[in-house]
């Protein structure tokens, strides 16, 4: 394999003038110019910028995964310094000499889990497949590896989630997943695109101390790509920022974060929401927007109650959601995942309300049921004075061109054959309200009004980033101007200046069409800025509900609390109080068939405040 000698004794990773362009039509567009950094041993490196910066094309550079897509990649020199202190230059290997590079001396964990996971195989044999390929493990031997690798990530019950597949599993514990399996063989550099984007704030704490004890442990290097300045301020060593493609700023963290240079990284900065910025208000608030971050600039932040009083446009009382386990020769239900259990809110016309909770406390599948696309065995859900969970399948349709849904992931809900263009426009034929020019003016003007081009519509998916594709997402959700809107994670994968476009979006369309949303996240920042209501899931029960500025400024429930400790602040000052988190493991939702949780009673404790009392014996009494 070929080698090389200049690197510094520090460095693992050395990248000199690397230059990305992707052919369209008959011209090459630049994507990244002339970029150059180095990444040193046990150091986390943090590349920022807004979507489109150019951040994950230069990651799939290094790991020369662009060159079946037609991207054009030309660098001096990428130099890797390998797990046996071998020197190589990434630029002289050929495929297969990449393929023993690839996984067991740079690793990379990708920002969509769905994507990168294999539906027709169980998690534990992917994860094993890559123990077995580059330590040369038995079967046996790698499964029992691959075990340890989950229950370092904090997944529950890791034996039982071996044979599992990806789609039965939440986005967040998609990526838990993703992230055992990049560092099962301990790489000496780790690449992580946006790796904790789909996870709540508690796992994603939990998650960056596990990266940096694995990173001190291995003296590994750490890239990490993301938009969430909280968690760079907490992680990162050296921040690299980036724009339209080229290095406009780098330094340490505390430079960059207490002495910024170029405006575009003071405006970066000045687009973070801050949890806290919204006490003493009662209603959603417009975000500043980077454009409007100028000495002088006054925005607009008049808040509005947009809730329309009045009996609410969706009601849910007593929601019960189970997925049976099967198991033994004969194949049979012995245990189920109780992932909602007796839940009950109403949401009001123009109201937004809020649902958060960690990964897998069934926030997800309460919005998928709202819809039908999973069914309930109890519960109603009234929508507009109407029982639907009892409609039968053929009027359906009717109902769900009133209540459209986002969902989490967005190349998994993108068809990759069709243009975007012709899935924004499908929901318009399906319902035969447009057609022909009109279709086409329509997509044209949901397109920009999520921040992308008309011209946009001719292009597929895969030519979009990661941010681009939510967005279209969210025009395709918006086209049939429904009265309710279940936005699952929806802005989760955006970078922090889209994202307040997105949410100001999101306010003006409230506003003017009197949408309400069912609002699922995981970032308490954003759940602050846009709610009237916020109700907190844990165990697929909700223990907390009222309105946001009382759950916000006096959190009642241990696990709200909990909520709140863990959202990064950015600030690199900060970090070590950030490190103070709970150890306890997170109790398994998976019980035997026939078995049922005890009912929550929720007490008022404010008007309009709920909050369930932590009981002896209970999941509730772990906290």
């Amino acid at each position: 394999m070929p080698h090389s000698e200049e690197l510094d004794s520090r460095e693992v990773l050395a990248v000199h003038q690397l230059n990305i362009a992707f052919q369209e039509e008959r011209q090459f567009i630049p994507a990244v110019q002339n970029l150059s950094f180095s990444l040193n041993r046990g150091e986390t490196l943090a590349i920022v910028g807004e979507s489109g910066s150019g951040k994950s094309v230069t990651a799939l550079a290094l790991m020369r995964l662009l060159e079946q897509t037609g991207g054009q990649i030309t660098s001096k020199q990428m130099l890797l310094r390998r797990r046996n202190r071998q020197v190589i230059d990434l630029n002289e290997l050929s495929a297969s000499q990449m393929q023993g590079v690839r996984g067991a001396d740079i690793a990379m964990i990708f920002q969509e889990p769905m994507t990168s996971l294999n539906p027709v195989f169980p998690v534990g044999e992917q994860i094993a497949e890559s123990i077995r390929l580059h330590q040369g493990l038995s079967g046996d031997e790698a499964l029992s590896e691959a075990k340890r690798m989950l229950e370092r990530v904090r997944i529950p019950e890791a034996h039982t989630m071996l044979s599992r597949y990806p789609h039965q599993l939440s986005g967040g514990m998609r990526q838990r997943v993703m992230i055992a399996m990049a560092l099962s063989c301990r790489p000496a550099v780790l690449i992580a695109d946006e790796p904790t984007t789909a996870l709540d704030v508690t796992i994603q704490a939990q998650i960056l101390q596990l990266i940096k004890v694995l990173q001190q442990e291995m003296e590994m290097g750490v890239i990490f790509i993301t938009h969430d300045m909280g968690v760079v301020a907490d992680i990162a060593d050296r921040v690299l920022v980036m724009h339209q493609g080229n290095a406009v700023e780098t330094g340490t963290v505390e430079q960059v974060f207490h002495a910024p240079v170029h405006p575009y990284t003071n405006a970066l900065l000045a687009a973070v929401p801050r949890l806290g910025a919204m006490n003493g208000s009662d209603y959603p608030r417009r975000f500043p927007l980077m454009s409007q971050t100028e000495p002088g600039h006054q925005e607009d932040e008049t808040e509005q109650n947009t809730v329309v009083p009045g009996r609410p446009i969706l009601e849910v009382r007593d929601l019960v959601t189970r997925f049976p386990l099967r198991s033994g020769i004969l194949n049979r239900v012995k245990r189920e995942v109780h992932a909602v259990e007796n839940v009950s809110f109403d949401l009001w016309p123009g109201e937004t309300l809020a649902l958060v909770g960690e990964s897998g406390c069934g926030k997800s599948t309460t919005g998928r049921a709202l819809l039908r696309l999973v069914e309930s065995q109890e519960g109603s859900i009234t929508f507009n004075g109407e029982r639907i969970d009892t409609l039968p399948n053929g009027k359906l349709q009717a109902v769900r061109r009133d209540i459209q849904f986002i969902f989490q992931d967005p190349y998994a809900s993108l068809d990759p054959r069709h243009t975007v263009g012709y899935s924004i426009m499908e929901p318009l034929r399906v319902h035969n309200l447009l057609d022909g020019e009109a279709a086409q003016r329509r997509v044209a003007w949901l397109l920009e009004r999520v921040g992308l081009k008309p011209e946009h519509a001719w292009r597929y998916p895969h030519e979009f980033s990661g941010g681009q594709r939510q967005r279209i997402c969210i025009a395709r959700a918006l086209a049939l101007n429904p009265k309710v809107v279940i936005a699952d994670e929806s802005v989760s994968a955006l970078d922090v200046s889209i994202r307040a476009q997105i949410i100001n979006l999101l306010l003006d369309l409230q506003r003017d069409l009197g949408i309400a949303f069912l609002f699922i996240s995981h970032d308490m920042a954003v759940v602050e800025r846009i709610s009237h209501r916020v109700a907190v899931m844990y165990m697929g029960q909700i223990v907390e509900i009222g309105p946001r500025r009382a759950v916000f400024e006096n959190p009642q429930h241990p696990y709200t609390r909990k909520l709140m400790a863990a959202v990064p602040v950015a600030d690199p000052e900060h970090r070590h109080a950030q490190r103070v988190l709970l150890q306890d493991d997170m109790p398994s939702n998976i019980r035997k068939r026939g078995e049922t949780l005890e009912r929550v009673a929720l007490r008022e404790v404010g008007p309009g405040h709920f909050v369930a009392p932590p009981r002896q014996g209970n999941a509730f009494s772990r906290l």
